[in-house]
């Protein structure tokens, strides 16, 4: 069984197997003509549940053959144009090369003794973002694994730093559609159950921000803590971004930690066209990015920034066998002492090797693309009687519904773009996303692929109006 430990008596094997599957994985990228296959729960988990796993094949070749079966035939393909769902981008070759390196040498970036120069690469990368963002010579961060934990180690901070003993009496702030990871965090750090208060949007999505005052003002006047307003640069549904500048002035009239979830509208950071959408954003005491949505790199590949690196102490804890408080007198760089996690990928070089290729400019203009897209799709529904679409884009995602002619019922109408969804994943020839506006159901592109054309928008849309038409036809059938 040694055989298959990595090492330098294996390294011929390694090139081969892995050869091997790039060959194989290459070779279905080119020539996939749809995003899914359309398989079911049902046809595909027999086959995975028939898998003897003491039962080995003793073979990587007969492995990726049977791989072949079991995930890459009926994987689902982001890089395909009619892929139109979720925050999912296509990734950049660099990245992926970046990923094998990382994967083949396995560093680990707790401590200095795990990864060496993986540290300093890593960063060298925070402080390139932080420097992006405008945070201030006094700025620093760490990866994570993503948006969620990105944005519990942010509100973590801003607990920490809001001084009080009294759990109960703090507040988090957030617009009405924030992502949920807010109300999670909050869980998770033990606040009472309505320590998030939801502060209502306007037309376009955006956090109110006289609602906002309003609501830290009665926070005040009740004797309780406002812990943190959290804005967000790019909500999942809409990709909306909050008025950044008005939430930092309220911030700091109520002394008041604020932190902005750029998970999304962190591309706005290497844009060409667009980055004066984020202005505001360098007033924030922490801010997070999700790499491996708009700036095209494999998941995961997220940070969390924040203005004061002091504020970071929160997050550490000293352990002898591992970073020892010795190690902060000797100036030894242990990455651990700023992460909820321990062992942990060295997720910085895709980013890194991506910036060393491409640099910080083409990761913008892939991104301008797809905003541009999203202005291109916005023009084609509004100008679609068949379609209903809710708010112009901000970045990249639009959402919009299937309005038909000669049905009037609210809950018929949203039957209907329920099945036209779950149809076309059926069909596999495009995916769409979902989501509630108000108590309606709506349809929704998410646009983070480059090589997808106004012309793809296009006919996913007749799709969908071809099949809420079939449903609606079957549903007068079946009335009459």
């Amino acid at each position: 069984m040694r055989s298959h430990l990595l090492n330098d008596t294996t390294a011929e094997q390694y090139r081969r197997s892995v050869t091997d599957g790039v060959e194989r994985v290459a070779a279905k990228l080119a020539t996939t003509e749809r995003p899914f296959t359309g398989v079911t729960v049902d046809a595909l988990a027999p086959a995975i549940d028939a898998i003897d796993l003491d039962q080995p094949l003793h073979d990587t070749a007969a492995v990726l053959d049977e791989l072949e079966d079991v995930y890459l035939r009926d994987a689902i393909y982001f890089h395909h144009p009619r892929y139109l769902a979720h925050l999912n981008c296509p990734v950049v070759i660099p990245a992926v090369l970046g990923e094998a390196v990382l994967s083949a040498v396995n560093s680990s970036l707790d401590t200095w003794d795990q990864s060496a120069g993986g540290t300093l690469i890593e960063r060298k990368l925070i402080d390139w973002t932080t420097e992006r963002i405008g945070l201030g010579p006094a700025a620093d961060g760490v990866f994570t694994s993503g948006g969620t934990q990105s944005n519990l180690q942010a509100l973590l901070l801003a607990r920490e730093e809001a001084k009080t003993d009294t759990l109960a009496e703090l507040r988090i702030f957030a617009s009405e559609v924030s992502h949920f990871s807010v109300k999670k965090s909050a869980k998770l750090l033990g606040l009472d159950q309505d320590s998030v208060v939801s502060i209502p949007v306007d037309h376009d999505k955006r956090m109110q921000t006289v609602a906002l005052a309003r609501e830290l003002e009665r926070c005040k006047q009740d004797g309780l803590v406002p812990m943190a307003v959290v804005a967000t640069a790019g909500t999942t549904d809409f990709g909306s971004i909050d008025p950044l500048p008005e939430i930092a002035e309220l911030c700091e009239q109520f002394g008041t930690w604020m932190h902005v979830d750029a998970a999304y509208g962190c591309g706005l950071l290497a844009s060409l066209k667009h980055r004066d959408r984020l202005n505001g954003i360098e007033r924030a005491d922490s801010v997070t990015v999700d790499y491996h949505k708009s700036f095209f790199q494999p998941v995961s590949s997220s940070a969390v920034l924040v203005r004061d690196a002091a504020t970071l102490r929160h997050a550490t804890y000293h352990a002898e066998y591992l970073n020892p408080r010795r190690m902060v007198e000797e100036r030894i760089p242990n990455q651990v002492d700023k992460s909820l996690q321990t062992t942990r990928r060295f997720d910085a070089l895709k980013l890194w090797m991506t910036l060393r290729t491409m640099g910080a400019d083409g990761i913008g203009q892939l991104f301008d693309e797809v905003c541009e897209l999203a202005r291109e799709g916005w023009k084609l529904l509004t100008a679609d009687p068949r379609f209903d679409v809710v708010v112009e884009p901000s970045l990249s995602t639009l959402v919009f519904r299937y309005i038909p002619a000669s049905v009037t019922d609210p809950a018929e109408i949203d039957r209907a773009n329920l099945y036209a969804r779950k149809a076309l994943f059926a069909s596999g020839d495009a995916i769409v996303a979902g989501t509630k506006v108000g108590a309606r159901h709506y349809l929704k592109f998410t646009l983070l692929n480059p090589e997808t054309q106004a012309s793809d928008i296009a006919a996913v849309l007749d799709l969908i109006a071809g099949h809420a038409e079939q449903y609606l036809g079957e549903s007068l059938d079946r009335a009459s």
